[in-house]
Order: C-alpha cells, then structure tokens, then sequence
C-alpha cells in the first residue's frame, strides 16, 4: 500500500478547496462581464468541487478489498457525473446563464486536478 486513506482524503479535500477557490475567482473575474456571466463562471466551477466531493466522500468511505473498492470508486465517479451534468442542464438549460461563463468554470477547475497532482506540498 502506498497510501493510506488519511492522504487520499487530504489530497481530495485540498482538491476541493482549490476548485471552490477556483469558483471565487472566476466568478469575480467574469463579473466584469455581467453579473449573469459571473454567477455562470462560478457555477461551472462549484458544479466540479460538488462532483470531486461526492467521488471523494464515496470513494474513501472506508475500509474493503479491492473489489469494493473498485466499486466505490465507480460509484462516486457515477455520482461525480450526474452531479455536473444535472447541474450543467440547469445552468444553461433552466437559468439560461451564458454557457461559455459556465463551460469556462468547468475547465478551469478541473485544470486545478492536473495542477494538484502535479506539484505536491
């Protein structure tokens, strides 16, 4: 075993923290934009910290062979994408937010993953 759960959940709550910063920040950046495109940028943003936290939370949700695990993983991956698609279609579809806001939230959080894995503090 190289890691222990405790690291995974450390990393995954950093994860999440970083992708909600993300959030803060294009929200504010596309502010000058209108306050519909900052509220999309922000959206699109927390729509992937939402979706890293439910893989996260069940993914790590306890002790299992490998099987379970596996299984756990490709629930919370599951849950992961109901939650940014769902929240994607209510985004553009209900609230008619402007969809490169949202669509621009979305990249820039999930580049936070690459960044994340890339450089460990």
């Amino acid at each position: 075993m190289l890691n222990s759960l405790a690291s995974g959940r450390r990393l995954a709550l950093r994860i999440v923290m970083l992708q909600l910063g993300m959030a803060v920040v294009l929200g504010l950046v596309f502010l000058t934009q209108g306050v519909r495109s900052g509220i999309a940028a922000a959206s699109g943003a927390a729509l992937v910290a939402l979706g890293t936290a439910l893989l996260a939370a069940r993914a790590f949700a306890g002790y299992g062979g490998g099987g379970m695990t596996m299984g756990r993983l490709l629930m919370g991956m599951v849950l992961k994408w109901i939650a940014i698609g769902g929240g994607l279609i209510l985004i553009m579809g209900k609230f008619k937010l402007p969809p490169l806001a949202a669509m621009t939230g979305l990249v820039a959080a999930y580049a936070i993953n690459l960044l994340a894995f890339r450089f460990k503090g």
